[in-house]
């Protein structure tokens, strides 16, 4: 149980960071490597007393001790530097074993305020090394401020339902055990303590020999993407026992190095979101798809010893969707791994997203023997639904565990399942399941007496409801570069580009006015409320006019939601587009008028914040504050051509083009090899940390820093940076900056082909600081990205919460909310 001394410290250390680390992540990391810091100085200075020899912070590392570092009489400004060095060259200290050199590796103070510094060191002085649960349950409240795992889509889980699932699952000492996603190791630590209080004694003490206790250490594996959360995996782990974490920095959708590793059971809440593009993974996995959810399902399956079983979080896309990639996937894990799905309450994950989940639960073993399925509803799970998530009486999960128990043991034991009846659940013949061939697994369309048909909110013909006006069909000379009335075509419907006009004086009803609602039926496919000045619209869009049974804005959202379904309905081939008819025989759900009103209210305030979180995304630019007496240095005096340009291309190599990550920000949007990009050459080899900067005038606000074994396109130039006199960071920004765009515009402007060369590039002089000043720099704008990725992740999230409002006014007849 955490007490409430460690707690304030934890909270006080969060409320002297936020000033200059709003980030929550970010926070957490501060005080994870301050810990660490000051816990292996604790074991040093216990070392010694015992007669031993301090092995962190001795030799030249000796000056980096906690204690010198907390000495009085050194000064603010000493103090900051001497703890950023030491962060900084801890993953170099041959006494630090790798474990601490993981947790340690690409750390970096992100203020640069040596106030606070002090004053949040005084509180981890408070902190003692103390290798004992209490410490450990200090770090996972610690980890709970985290909240959603950036934009993965991945939401932190609730500790009692990462132990109910462990609880069900059962894992056992001889067992190995994986996440896939561990995020920060819940499952693996609830795990770790169910086997531990399995294996007591009835004297209270564990039966585990030091051989068990060594081979579990063993048994236990996480992987994840994010090199954040593995950092916070391994100490998670290390202060609840596990001297020598397995957890690696891993994707587990498009890597292979690991894709012969099984294990006996498998506990994950695997990312729900998808990049834009979606995921592109290698070609082992037996169900084709992009979407992340359904790859994660398919590869914890496939994963699993002859015996295995695992315990899945998954949205309600992989219960009920349509595609043929979800539908091949239900095929599967009925026929072959599925032996109970649990349905979560929408709120589970709140504060952080309403999305609604469900469990699955394998056992390869039972799958194969039983022809039946349990499904089990947890209407509430002990807390509140709604924000503040507080404690409440009502609790559905230890009834499902018994019952779910229950019915996996009478499975085992091939008992008659005749005299079973759960409160919380049901149990359907596998033929059911598969009758009409979609594999649904949303349990109450099963239940006896119930009509699948029966949705919440009547399904209304939208010819009942709204009226559909045909646009005006142009013959080209009809259409004009200028004149007195715009037309609205699918080529301008969402862009605003491109724009005829016309003269001709038409009926009212062909012309749209502001607060319209449209729908272009081929092409574009979707609805927009016009905002701009009175214009003629084009035949291949629909004027909406509503009926007094439908609120205008609640229409526009349903057809949002439903225009990529619509749009595969369709017909044609070289332009698919939705008939009219087709149109107003389509079926919408209808609530009353006010909950239609309350139902927009709640998009809408979703959209005001996706809005200004969208806005800064857009506006921000990192900028560097220019002082006149800084050096001015050629830029080929810090950089050198870091790759050779070759035609012998190695297509299992990564490859980088110009559209491969953002304009403005350097981010990285994919990462594809040579052949997926059907690279032949010439292209730039090169390896190693490279900044890769765009050389043709339209990407010249395009670059980012990579460190691999490489091509890039030969339109790029891959620069080797001196990091002996400049931060790789700071360069970057500084060739991203407007006063660098201005100094080489005459190049591109001048040149028939627009281009810079590299003798105009390393001949362009810059501004250079002292390498501390850069790095002071480079540390405040890491700071703002990470507001401004928060506002992205702000996007993701809201975006999220806006697909589930929709969702839960289709219920059972949810269209398709995130494509295929």
């Amino acid at each position: 149980m955490l007490d409430s001394e460690t707690k304030r410290r934890i909270d006080t250390a969060r409320d002297i960071l936020v000033g200059k680390v709003p980030d929550p992540k970010s926070q957490v990391e501060q005080i994870t490597i301050a810990m660490i810091y000051k816990f292996m100085d604790d074991m040093d200075a216990e070392s010694e007393e015992f007669g031993g020899k301090r092995k962190f912070f001795s030799g030249e590392y000796a000056r980096y001790g906690w204690a010198k570092l907390m000495r009085s009489g050194l000064g603010g400004h000493e103090t900051l530097n001497l703890y950023a060095e030491a962060i900084g060259k801890m993953p170099e200290n041959p006494g630090v074993p790798p474990l601490f050199r993981d947790i340690f590796k690409n750390a970096y103070l992100p203020y640069r305020d040596p106030e606070t510094l002090r004053e949040f060191l005084k509180i981890i002085d408070e902190f003692t090394y103390d290798h004992s649960e209490r410490l450990g349950d200090a770090f996972e409240y610690l980890l709970s401020v985290l909240g959603s795992q950036g934009d993965a889509g991945q939401f932190r889980t609730p500790r009692h339902i990462i132990d109910f699932m462990v609880e069900i699952v059962d894992p056992k000492k001889t067992e190995t055990v994986l996440d896939p996603a561990c995020g920060t190791a819940g499952f693996l630590i609830s795990s770790y303590k169910h086997i531990f209080k399995a294996s007591m004694g009835a004297d209270g003490q564990s039966t585990l020999t030091p051989d068990d206790k060594g081979m579990l250490a063993k048994n236990f594996t996480g992987y994840d993407i994010s090199p954040d959360m593995v950092r916070l995996s391994l100490v998670n782990l290390y202060l609840h026992g596990f001297t020598d974490p397995h957890i690696y920095e891993y994707d587990t959708l498009t890597s292979q190095e690991r894709w012969n590793q099984y294990a006996d059971v498998i506990l994950a809440n695997p990312p729900f979101m998808s990049p834009k593009g979606g995921i592109k993974p290698h070609n082992r996995f037996s169900v084709q798809s992009k979407r992340s959810e359904v790859l994660f399902v398919n590869y914890m399956a496939e994963h699993l010893t002859p015996s295995g079983r695992a315990g899945i979080i998954v949205p309600e896309g992989i219960i009920f969707q349509g595609q043929s990639a979800y539908v091949q996937l239900r095929k599967m894990l009925v026929e072959e791994y599925l032996v109970a799905v649990i349905s979560l309450p929408a709120g589970v994950f709140n504060p952080y997203s309403g999305v609604k989940t469900s469990i699955l639960i394998f056992d390869k073993t039972l799958a194969k023997l039983a022809d039946t399925i349990a499904f089990f509803r947890a209407e509430n799970d002990g807390f509140s639904l709604g924000a503040q998530r507080r404690s409440i009486e009502k609790n559905d999960l230890p009834q499902v565990s018994g019952e779910l128990r229950e019915y996996l043991r009478r499975l085992r034991a091939r008992e008659t399942l005749d005299d079973f009846h759960p409160i919380a659940g049901f149990v359907v013949a596998k033929e059911k399941v598969a009758a009409n061939g979609e594999f649904n697994l949303g349990g109450e369309r099963y239940r006896e007496g119930n009509n699948v048909a029966a949705k919440r909110w009547p399904l209304v013909e939208l010819g009942k409801i709204a009226r559909l006006i045909n646009g005006r069909a142009y013959k080209q000379e009809e259409l004009l570069s200028e004149g007195p009335t715009p037309v609205l075509r699918v080529g301008n419907f969402f862009s605003n580009r491109g724009w005829y006009y016309s003269d001709l004086n038409l009926e009212d009803e062909k012309y749209c006015d502001e607060g319209d609602l449209l729908y272009a039926w081929s092409a574009s496919f979707g609805p927009r409320i016009w905002q701009g000045p009175r214009a003629i619209y084009h035949y291949h869009i629909w004027k909406i006019e509503v009926t007094a049974a439908v609120d205008k804005m609640f229409l526009f959202h349903l057809l949002a939601a439903d225009s990529e379904n619509i749009k595969s309905e369709g017909n044609g081939i070289a332009m698919v587009h939705a008939t009219k008819s087709g149109m107003e025989r389509r079926k919408f759900p209808l609530p009353p008028l006010e909950v239609q009103k309350e139902i927009v209210a709640e998009i809408e305030g979703y959209q005001k914040v996706i809005d200004g979180a969208r806005a800064v995304l857009d506006n921000y630019h990192p900028c560097i504050p220019v002082d006149p007496e800084w050096p001015q240095v050629p830029i080929g005096e810090i950089c050198a051509m870091g790759g050779k340009i070759t035609t012998d291309v190695d297509l299992s190599k990564p490859y980088f083009g110009a559209d491969s990550f953002e304009a403005n920000t350097g981010r990285l949007l994919k990462s594809e090899s040579a052949a997926t990009q059907r690279v032949n050459g010439p292209v730039y080899e090169f390896s190693g940390k490279r900044l890769l900067y765009s050389k043709i005038r339209p990407y010249l606000n395009k670059l980012t820093v990579i460190e691999a074994d490489a091509y890039c396109s030969s339109d790029m130039y891959p620069l080797a940076v001196d990091e002996n006199r400049a931060d790789l960071t700071f360069i970057a920004t500084t060739l991203l900056s407007d006063r660098f765009q201005q100094s080489i515009r005459g190049f591109y402007e001048r040149a028939s082909i627009p281009k810079i060369n590299r003798e105009q590039l390393f001949g362009t002089v810059i501004a250079l600081p002292p390498l501390n000043i850069q790095q002071a720099i480079v540390a405040e704008i890491k700071a703002e990205q990470d507001l401004v990725n928060a506002n992205r992740e702000l996007v993701t999230r809201f975006e999220k919460k806006i697909q589930v409002t929709l969702a839960r006014v289709w219920g059972d007849a949810a269209p398709s909310l995130d494509g295929a």
